[in-house]
This record gives C-alpha cells, sequence and structure tokens, in this order.
C-alpha cells in the first residue's frame, strides 16, 4: 500500500466484510485475505484462505444470528487494531438469548490491502466459559477464589 489513505481504505473494506458477513459470504473471504494468511483466536491458529473459511463456516453451523459490529479502529501503516462486539445466540443452550463478546482484532496488511496476520484478542474466560452451564460455576468460582471478582 503506498498512502495511508489507501490502509483506510482497505481497513474500511475489511470491516465493512465482517459486519455484513454472511454464511454465503464465507467463500469470498480470498477478497479480503492473502492466499497464506494466518489466523489467530483463544481457540484457533491456521493458515490459509480455506482453513479460515473453514472456522467461519464452523462458526455458522454452531451459533444462531452470529453478526461482527466494529466499534473502533486504529491504523498505522500496514497495521491496524480493530475493536469489535460479537453478537450471537448459542444453539444448544438458553436459545434465544442474546450474547455478546467484546475483543479486538490485530491486522496486518500485504501492499494490496489483504490481511496477512490476523490475531483476535478476547477473554475467552469472562466472555464465553462463565456463560456455560457447569463450566460457567467452575469459573466465576475460580476468578472468586484468585480475588478478581
Amino acid at each position: 500500500m503506498n498512502s495511508a489513505h489507501s490502509a483506510n481504505s482497505a481497513v474500511d473494506r475489511i470491516a465493512d466484510t465482517f459486519q455484513l458477513l454472511t454464511l454465503p459470504g464465507v467463500e469470498t473471504l480470498g477478497a479480503i485475505y492473502a492466499p497464506d494468511a494466518r489466523f489467530k483466536d483463544p481457540f484457533n491458529d491456521v493458515q490459509g484462505v480455506a482453513e479460515i473459511q473453514r472456522i467461519f463456516r464452523h462458526m455458522y453451523a454452531s451459533l444462531d444470528n452470529p453478526r461482527f459490529v466494529v466499534t473502533g479502529r486504529i491504523v498505522q501503516g500496514e497495521q491496524c487494531f480493530l475493536t469489535w462486539e460479537f453478537h450471537f445466540a448459542f444453539k444448544n443452550f438458553q436459545r434465544g438469548k442474546a450474547q455478546r463478546i467484546l475483543g479486538g482484532s490485530h491486522l496486518v496488511l500485504d501492499g494490496e490491502g489483504r490481511i496477512t496476520l490476523h490475531r483476535d484478542y478476547w477473554d475467552a474466560a469472562e466472555e464465553l466459559y462463565e456463560k456455560l452451564p457447569v463450566v460457567g460455576g467452575l469459573m466465576r468460582w475460580l476468578k472468586r477464589r484468585g480475588g478478581s471478582s
């Protein structure tokens, strides 16, 4: 990328893609990811567009109405950090109850404005495990025992 303008344009395109993503749209993620891009989050560490698409297809298979809302962004050169809210409902329990995870993504872009590294940061214990039956009670107990209420 040659300028801050093109980096901001690429980040706008990426943010729009995530916010408007649908199950059929998963097949078009190659437009925003470089072919050998790496994706890492608390549960996955994969490389390549096909593997990244597999993760997003699994998200749609496992959750009801998953969607991202980008709430902020910092762009510096070929890197950016997006803050986001992930809204969804579980399919297997608490059906229909709205859930929300807060997180952030560090993205590194190539010269064409495609993602080469996508690293998600969010607290799986607080944002997910505490919402699950059985595991949630254990996580809340551990949190209290650790003194980090």
